[in-house]
């Protein structure tokens, strides 16, 4: 047995047979309200879209649980292009690219995949790590002159400002 649902005017719920109040204007317009408050609401004018509770308000603020499952996410493929850099035409750069750009480029080894993906991969990481111990090793080297010069202040025994030294004892029986 289907049921023949109506929504109310305000808040647009689902009003059963039987149920709701029933407003016919001077005008012959026939409004449903699910219960008083949202007859009220409607006789003093406010208006649907402001109130948080109502289906408009929520389909309007995009708060709509089900629209948003509905959608369909769209993966953005890449499209491949080739296209000149300002000063240099194209093939300029492919015959550069082809050439010596690097003594160490491309990689020696054995290829993995046919566009040499992951070799590149490998020597990326292998330069990362090179830039990693640059920046460690200059570190060390400023700490060790820094201390350096600390010791040759006389500031390396010195005590911390945001510490002063115990007084009393260890502790003991009371």
């Amino acid at each position: 047995m289907v049921l023949k649902t109506e929504l109310c005017r305000l808040s647009g719920a689902k009003i059963y047979p039987g149920k709701g109040i029933r407003f016919i204007r001077s005008d012959c317009q026939v409004f449903l309200f699910s219960n008083s408050k949202c007859k009220r609401y409607f006789h003093n004018h406010l208006k649907p879209a402001k109130l948080t509770w109502t289906a408009r308000f929520r389909k309007q603020h995009k708060k709509d649980i089900h629209v948003e499952a509905a959608k369909k996410r769209r993966r953005t493929t890449k499209r491949l292009y080739s296209r000149s850099i300002v000063g240099a035409f194209l093939d300029v750069i492919q015959k550069k690219r082809a050439g010596s750009i690097s003594s160490h480029w491309p990689p020696k080894g054995r290829l993995k995949s046919p566009s040499g993906v992951t070799r590149r991969k490998k020597w990326a990481w292998g330069e990362i790590k090179e830039r990693i111990k640059k920046t460690k090793n200059e570190k060390r080297a400023k700490k060790v002159v820094v201390t350096m010069y600390q010791k040759a202040a006389g500031r390396v025994n010195a005590p911390k400002p945001g510490k002063a030294p115990k007084v009393g004892g260890g502790g003991g029986k009371r």
